[in-house]
């Protein structure tokens, strides 16, 4: 059916708003080719954010989005990192979002870093020069780890708020675990519960928007997702007592979405000598949206880290 646009109440089909056959377009219905985006390997699409400076960029910095949500809420923590002329850029992973792809469905997890890997190619391609930072949150977290531990020498720092290191230990008891494992070869699509957004943060008004907004995905995690974040996971286990390259850790320790405890091992066991960590007490998972002090608390940390680390030169 020809799609429809509302003139003074009233509703008149409009031809030129017709499908055009060949034309690619978000899961939202805009053409590819009015939205920023690149193609991944997989010849999906995938949308994309930049913030840019006005003044030339001093570095560039990679921002990596969680489960279930996309890289738009990240505009804030973005516009500050653009006022210290950073140039920041972000990517809807593929099924979350305005990207391609199956909702919250992935063959391996090891397409997220893949596809961060080509991102951040493109840039440095467009500006060779530059240091790199990763910014990641929640599973964000665990793919910027994993990303950073495929190239320790490209990146000149890694900042994680609430990472993915460790399972929640009331969703991954090892009944539940056994039994994901089971129903992943006989019923891998098997809906799971979905995220309960009341833990997202404590300030109610930003669980509302979380709620709220048509972009984050609402429903169940299939039964295979929740398999690849447990392999993801155990990847990243055996990769931290390796890691040497400079990270930041900002962890709350009322998260129940992704277990502290998985922030303080990495804190402990990697051997990187440039390595800071801060607990928020009582804070909730998004600590970039938790109560206010919290959440300026993390914008401040996170750009001040960052500017730290820049290469002298700059």
């Amino acid at each position: 059916m020809p799609s429809a646009i509302c003139i003074k109440g009233q509703q008149v089909n409009d031809p030129s708003s017709m499908p055009e056959p060949g034309v690619r377009r978000s899961p939202q219905g805009v053409p590819y080719t009015e939205l920023p985006h690149f193609v991944n390997a997989d010849g999906l699409h995938l949308f994309c954010r930049y913030w840019e400076p006005v003044s030339p960029p001093r570095a560039l910095v990679f921002i990596v989005h969680g489960t279930a949500e996309h890289c738009g809420p990240y505009d804030e923590l973005a516009q500050r990192l653009k006022q210290l002329c950073l140039l920041v850029f972000a990517h809807d992973h593929v099924g979350h979002g305005q990207s391609e792809g199956e909702r919250m469905a992935i063959k391996d997890f090891q397409v997220y870093i893949r596809d961060s890997l080509q991102h951040i190619d493109l840039m440095k391609s467009r500006y060779p020069n530059l240091p790199v930072f990763i910014v990641g949150h929640s599973m964000g977290g665990a793919v910027a780890i994993l990303t950073a531990c495929e190239r320790p020498n490209d990146f000149a720092g890694v900042a994680l708020i609430a990472p993915l290191i460790k399972m929640n230990p009331e969703s991954a008891t090892p009944f539940k675990v056994f039994l994901a494992k089971v129903l992943n070869h006989m019923l891998p699509s098997l809906p799971l519960g979905s995220i309960n957004s009341k833990w997202v943060s404590r300030d109610k008004s930003k669980v509302e928007a979380y709620d709220a907004d048509e972009l984050n995905f609402h429903g169940g995690m299939q039964v295979s997702f929740g398999i690849q974040l447990m392999r993801a996971v155990a990847r990243i286990d055996k990769e931290i007592p390796s890691i040497s390259w400079p990270f930041l850790l900002l962890h709350g320790d009322a998260d129940k979405l992704c277990d502290v405890r998985g922030s303080m091992i990495m804190f402990e066991n990697a051997v990187s000598s440039d390595k800071k960590i801060k607990i928020y007490e009582g804070a909730y998972h998004a600590l970039h949206h938790d109560l206010p002090e919290v959440a300026q608390s993390v914008l401040k940390e996170v750009t001040i880290w960052i500017t730290e680390h820049l290469p002298q030169r700059f």
